[in-house]
């Protein structure tokens, strides 16, 4: 979002209508020239192609983190309150690795949202840790507003996907993804 605004400059002949929704929304129905989802894709009869491919990472405040400990082992989790991202892509059970050594934990948490922007507020608000795309909190971890711990374990890639209607491709909508790879690849 907060680039939106440079793409409309580059684009004066362009409008968006901004959909903010994690659920797979039909695009057909809803009139939508292109989609941008994050993770693994459902088969479907819609055309995908993949824009970037990232880190994910566990996150918590400082202060957070000074009031529960920072985690120091990947089974440290369980005794962490979570915000657990609940849609379909990841939820509460993890598979970190470092080395040859894979470690499956659990997170714990009383709180489990369904939108990505949820995450974000709640880890700001000092609520848990999460696992998330590290492009979630960019900003934030450059300026240690949310610190990332447990760096020497991995967790699964995420990718980030442009999802278009069967059939129709539109040239905004190629023009967007285009201008989204380049934000991501210059990140």
């Amino acid at each position: 979002m907060p680039h939106l605004p440079e793409f409309l400059a580059q684009h004066p002949e362009l409008e968006i209508e901004a959909v903010l929704d994690d659920r797979n929304i039909d695009l057909v129905h809803e009139r939508i020239d292109v989609a941008l989802r994050m993770g693994r894709l459902a088969d479907s009869m819609l055309r995908a192609r993949r824009i970037a491919s990232g880190p994910q990472v566990i996150v918590g405040t400082p202060a957070y983190f000074a009031r529960a400990g920072e985690p120091a082992a990947p089974g440290d989790l369980s005794a962490h309150d979570a915000v657990i991202y609940d849609q379909g892509a990841g939820g509460e059970d993890w598979t970190l690795q470092r080395d040859n050594a894979n470690i499956a934990v659990t997170l714990k948490g009383r709180l489990r949202v369904s939108a990505a922007e949820g995450v974000r507020a709640a880890v700001l608000a000092n609520a848990g840790v999460a696992i998330a795309s590290e492009w979630m909190f960019a900003p934030e971890i450059k300026d240690g507003t949310v610190k990332i711990v447990l760096r020497g374990w991995t967790l699964p890639q995420i990718d980030l996907w442009a999802v278009f209607p069967a059939g129709r491709t539109t040239a905004k909508a190629r023009i967007f993804t285009e201008f989204v790879q380049a934000l991501m690849r210059a990140n």
